[in-house]
């Protein structure tokens, strides 16, 4: 981002230079267009091929470096939109500064859509790239870590819910063996009380 903040004031000294100095050979012929299209019907009717290509082409490329730097500065909702925004406020305030106090030029209209336009291409071509790799990345904060103190209360609870639960099934098996041990002693003691009435001698009754 630094260096292009630094392309874009060595940008803006190569711009006043280039519109703000008098032309003091087109004194006498520059007259201000307020009329969209009409520069651009006199190049293509007055002017040779060169020299046409020369107007729209300087205008256009001048435009560039706004859509190419601009985007680094902008927010990203309707980046595009801000760009060109900003790009139309500043070349129409260029060219009223070029028809009130510089010499030898005008206010053109023509000028202000050449301009926009190069700032268009500037930014579909390489300024929205430009913009996506240098756009700060936001850092996800991190999740705190559980500390000692709050994870040993849950540690503890588990321990006694661990050790209720021993206990419960150490309770279940003494019972159940509890229960076994009684069938047996009471099986025991009945097969001893057939055992004597059945061993028992029968006495005979005298009539």
């Amino acid at each position: 981002m630094a260096v292009a903040f630094v392309a874009l004031v060595a940008f803006s000294a190569v711009l006043a230079r280039l519109t703000l100095a008098p032309s003091h050979a087109s004194a006498d012929i520059a007259t201000a267009n307020l009329s969209p299209g009409s520069s651009l019907r006199q190049y293509a009717e007055d002017y040779t091929f060169l020299a046409a290509c020369k107007q729209v082409g300087g205008n256009l490329l001048l435009g560039v470096p706004f859509g190419v730097l601009l985007p680094v500065f902008v927010p990203r909702p309707l980046r595009m939109v801000r760009v060109i925004a900003l790009t139309v406020v500043v070349m129409a305030l260029v060219e009223l500064a070029q028809g009130a106090v510089v010499e030898g030029r005008a206010f053109d209209v023509d000028d202000v859509i050449l301009n926009t336009t190069g700032a268009l291409l500037g930014y579909l071509l390489l300024g929205r790239r430009l913009a996506h790799a240098t756009a700060i990345k936001p850092v996800k904060a991190e999740k705190p870590a559980k500390s000692e103190k709050a994870t040993r209360p849950a540690k503890s609870a588990k321990a006694a819910r661990s050790a209720k639960a021993a206990k419960a099934t150490r309770a279940t098996r003494a019972t159940k063996s509890a229960k076994a041990t009684r069938s047996a002693k009471s099986g025991k003691s009945a097969k001893l009380a057939n055992f004597i009435k059945l061993g028992r001698p029968r006495v005979r009754r005298r009539r």
